[in-house]
């Protein structure tokens, strides 16, 4: 005779077989995956603990279980992940979140408010988007131009922009960092430029966690050598595309904070450099303000 699971006894299961195989945050990926499955929201499992779930749910179940298991990240199984309140399509074309990167959009959103008028954003390896639209969700004023390298997270975006409703603010161009932004087509002068850039270096990357290295795309984390070749190619062509006053933020890797405060000096157009912590007392984000003239 089948054995009989009801919700309640099903996270139970799934929550200790996560334990056991060392899966982070176990019980919350529990409740994600069945909810997932189950097509019902995370809220629902509590008001339904002794509800029966039907066979027809336990073989992708078991499927969802097996990979998380094996530290496949839970935002690709279940094809999304909440990001500063907002929730965004994910696939493995494109770097997962973070919750340390909501400093940056909560910055970035602080600087644009103190602004009158419209204000047009750029924000460069915009991945999944996340960046660019919860800006434009918190700020009706911001005008964003999004650019990133890769076609198929430019794709993950589009569905992003659509979701939340901003693609008639959000513009996104498929390139190099700067390099799709075309005078006599786009504003080439911009009140702020947020990045989330690539900054793992090699030695680095051949470390990272298997949840990590095996699954998100190398392109989205590793810069070179020492984890600054993307910063060196922003702050070398930044100055043309930030208006007098503007501000650049970036986030950070947390051992980079001086060599990314040199480059920025270097540039000779900014007025303050200031460099902020995360809820882990790590260096995490990095703001540059140009001088007025």
């Amino acid at each position: 005779m089948a054995e009989v699971w009801t919700t309640g006894k099903l996270l139970e299961w799934v929550t200790g077989y996560f334990t056991k195989h060392g899966v982070d945050s176990p019980r919350f990926s529990a409740e994600m995956l069945l909810a997932h499955v189950l097509g019902v929201k995370r809220i629902d499992l509590y008001t339904g603990f002794e509800k029966l779930v039907e066979e027809a749910y336990l073989t992708p179940l078991r499927e969802l279980v097996k990979r998380c298991a094996q530290h496949e990240p839970l935002a690709y199984l279940i094809g999304k992940t909440e990001f500063y309140s907002m929730e965004f399509v994910i696939t493995r074309d494109c770097l997962i979140p973070r919750p340390e990167t909501e400093m940056l959009v909560q910055r970035a959103v602080e600087f644009l408010r103190l602004r009158e008028g419209r204000q047009h954003v750029l924000d460069l390896c915009t991945g999944s988007g996340c960046i660019a639209a919860a800006i434009a969700r918190n700020h009706p004023a911001a005008h964003i131009v999004a650019t990133d390298i890769s076609d198929a997270a430019l794709a993950v975006a589009a569905r992003n922009v659509e979701k939340h409703r901003v693609n008639d603010r959000v513009r996104l161009l498929c390139g190099d960092l700067f390099d799709p932004v075309i005078a006599g087509l786009d504003v080439t002068q911009f009140d702020l430029i947020t990045a989330n850039p690539p900054y793992v270096s090699t030695a680095e990357y051949e470390k990272l966690d298997r949840n990590v290295k095996d699954y998100e795309p190398k392109q989205a984390l590793v810069a070179g050598i020492d984890g600054l070749d993307v910063y060196r190619k922003i702050t070398a062509a930044v100055d043309r595309f930030l208006k007098p006053g503007a501000a650049l933020m970036m986030e950070i890797g947390y051992r980079q904070s001086a060599a990314i405060r040199r480059l920025l000096e270097a540039a000779g157009i900014f007025s303050r450099i200031t460099v902020e912590k995360d809820f882990s007392n790590n260096d995490r984000l990095v703001a540059a303000f140009k001088t007025l003239r």
